[in-house]
């Protein structure tokens, strides 16, 4: 049974910064690209960021380019979005996810998601 599970969440001032973490059990990790996406109340789902299997590409939403950092360590079966200079429209439910394909935009398997609020 594949598991995602996220954490890392938190509240914190703008400006300030949190790491997310996801671990991917169940499946051979190295074998999906990993995407993150948010969902804020009365917003649609958006993507947020993506990693290729080992890492070597990435892709990152225009609104938190230069401030998001996404990165694995497939020996841990783990995925890190190091988010800094939080601001408060950052605010959302993080989803991580393994991915059939680099940044389709369609994951195969879904996380139950870890809060983030920014507080102005």
């Amino acid at each position: 049974q594949v598991q995602v599970v996220e954490s890392g969440g938190g509240l914190v001032q703008a400006g300030g910064s949190l790491r997310l973490s996801c671990t991917a059990s169940g499946l051979t990790f190295s074998n999906y690209p990993m995407g993150w996406f948010r969902q804020a109340p009365g917003k649609e789902r958006d993507k947020v960021s993506c990693i290729s299997r080992r890492g070597g590409s990435t892709y990152y939403a225009d609104s938190v380019k230069g401030r998001f950092t996404i990165s694995r360590d497939n020996a841990k079966k783990t995925v890190y979005l190091q988010m800094n200079s939080l601001k408060p429209e950052d605010t959302a439910m993080y989803y991580c996810a393994a991915d059939r394909d680099y940044c389709s935009g369609s994951p195969q398997y879904w996380g139950q998601g870890t809060q983030v609020t920014v507080s102005s």
